[in-house]
């Protein structure tokens, strides 16, 4: 009799653990079908983030250890033959519940811990920049320099010196705040391009906004550049040729030389595909410039007032001291109608900041603060070089300053003169294709043109440069294209931007905090409204003027 209740109990026993087991087995077999279900789900949602299923989750572990369990599985199979009396005489509902309740638990936490990593790797971090601080103040004065400072001279012609430092030195500090906006926008968006900023605030219109401004202000730098070719390239060929001013050749006319440079080198450049060696042409471009305000200050003590012969149909005599006119003594303070040509000028020679970002995203250890020296340090640098050669170009030829400063210079004697003049041309035609590249993509992006089409690209081409070659032809001077591009793009991307971004993006800014940006904003906004009318009435009555005259 004990045998037969040792055999019971030993029985008993066996059925017991095989119950325990099958709990077990069921258990761990749910957690895994569990996790395995949430782990290719998680592995579809990276993948569609573009990144490696193989990198995010490996779900090699789940799948081998559901195949190691087929076996365990068919012994659970024979264990539901069991008796379901003594099934139910081992099995506890209590303790089911229990064990249920702490394995939603774990897959709770471990769906939270998943979860969690996962929105620590969403957020997109951009690569640490390569450039260093020196580099980077280069490509900012490189961006800065440009054909404004032909036009500073005669900007301070028509100001006086005191009014035109006071113009200068405060559109300076204003684009370092507006550098600073911009900086601030990036940190609360994290975005390192303008478009993306103006989209970010204001959706498809600040895009759109960013968009023309920047176009704008390219096809105004092309127009600058293909003006400088009609002015002096003339010049260059009368010097090598010795043919008097009054010879009517076709290759002493401007206009005709500007469509023979344009059809001969720029437009094959521009057909290129990609950039290639051109991408260098802005260091030259500054190199050229740098020896054009080195011989501007040696031609200041090589040609004194008296007796200077001037370019055209000017005559030293007018030159000469004692006369009514005073031109060989300077003015401190002057207003008069070409004064309004002062402002846009020096906003023209001064806007950078589509490459502001761009260059921040690039320098070296790179934060808000660091930039912002980057940036002080270029603006200060081309601070000096714009006054120095504004007041050298001036107290060289005093009121009678040509709106292109070298223009001004004698054609037909200077070796030195003559090499600042081939040095300027041919950095502007090489620097021509370059800024057309940049006008071409931001139209082709604009469109969403992703896929490089030949026919699309040169008929873009031909309709662009034909366009700017027209515009070119028909403007009578280079001061024209310095106030309505400085007046227009180069104020909305200087100072209306900025502000009206920093202020929409930040939402976190007290009353105080608006009081600078919205000062900034009304200031660019009645730039705008007032200089652009004035110039429109301006050029209008100069033409009526020359035709009467005639």
């Amino acid at each position: 009799m004990k045998q037969i209740k040792s055999v019971q109990r030993s029985t008993i026993g066996q059925e017991r653990l095989k119950g325990l087991a099958l709990l077990a087995i069921e258990h761990d077999l749910a957690k895994i079908l569990e996790e395995l279900h949430f782990r290719t789900h998680s592995a579809f949602r990276y993948y569609h983030e573009g990144n490696s299923l193989q990198e995010r989750i490996n779900t090699e572990e789940p799948l081998a250890t559901l195949t190691a369990m087929k076996d365990e599985v068919g012994y659970s199979a024979e264990l539901q033959g069991l008796d379901d009396a003594d099934s139910n005489m081992f099995y506890n509902p209590e303790e089911d519940e229990k064990n249920r309740v702490v394995f939603q638990q774990e897959n709770a936490e471990c769906r939270v811990s998943l979860t969690h990593e996962h929105l620590s790797k969403k957020k997109y971090q951009h690569p640490q920049g390569r450039t260093s601080f020196g580099m980077s103040i280069f490509n900012l004065s490189n961006a800065i320099m440009g054909s404004g400072i032909l036009g500073l001279s005669y900007a301070l012609a028509n100001t006086g010196i005191i009014l035109f430092v006071l113009i200068l030195v405060s559109v300076t500090i204003l684009a370092l705040y507006s550098i600073r906006l911009l900086l601030l926008c990036s940190q609360k968006t994290d975005c390192m391009v303008y478009e993306d900023l103006g989209y970010r605030a204001f959706g498809m219109p600040g895009k759109l906004a960013v968009f023309g401004s920047t176009f704008l202000q390219n096809i105004g730098a092309i127009l600058s550049y293909m003006f400088i070719v009609k002015n002096e390239l003339p010049l260059v060929i009368q010097f090598l040729t010795g043919l008097d001013t009054k010879n009517e050749s076709s290759y002493l006319n401007g206009d005709c030389l500007v469509i023979m440079v344009t059809v001969t080198i720029i437009l094959p450049l521009c057909l290129l595909k990609s950039l290639g060696y051109l991408g260098y042409t802005s260091g030259f471009s500054l190199a050229c410039m740098v020896f054009f305000l080195i011989v501007i200050i040696y031609k200041k003590f090589d040609l004194p007032c008296p007796g200077l012969e001037l370019n055209s149909t000017r005559q030293a005599a007018s030159m000469i001291p004692g006369k009514k006119t005073g031109v060989c003594e300077p003015e401190y303070y002057t207003f008069n109608t070409k004064t309004i040509y002062a402002l846009p000028t020096i906003l023209f020679a001064y806007v950078c900041h589509p490459s502001i970002l761009p260059i921040y995203s690039e320098l070296k250890e790179r934060t808000s603060k660091k930039m912002e020296h980057v940036s002080t340090v270029s603006f200060l640098s081309m601070f000096f070089m714009y006054i120095l050669t504004a007041f050298f170009g001036y107290f060289t030829f005093y009121d009678q300053v040509n709106e292109d400063l070298l223009h001004t210079y004698d054609a037909n004697r200077d070796v030195m003169i003559l090499l600042v003049r081939l040095a300027v041309v041919t950095a502007v035609i090489l620097t021509v294709p370059v800024l057309f590249f940049v006008v071409r993509r931001s139209l082709l992006e604009l469109i969403k043109q992703q896929k490089f089409n030949w026919n699309l690209h040169i008929s873009l081409t031909l309709v662009l440069l034909a366009f700017s070659a027209i515009l070119v032809i028909f403007t009578p001077s280079i001061k024209y294209i310095f106030a309505v591009i400085g007046a227009t793009s180069a104020n909305m991307l200087m100072f209306i931007l900025p502000s009206a971004l920093y202020l929409k993006l930040d939402k976190t800014l007290a009353t105080k905090q608006k009081i600078k940006p919205v000062i900034f904003l009304t200031a660019g906004v009645l730039c705008t409204l007032i200089t652009v009318p004035l110039v429109i009435i301006d050029w209008v009555h100069t033409k009526q003027s020359n035709n009467t005259g005639h």
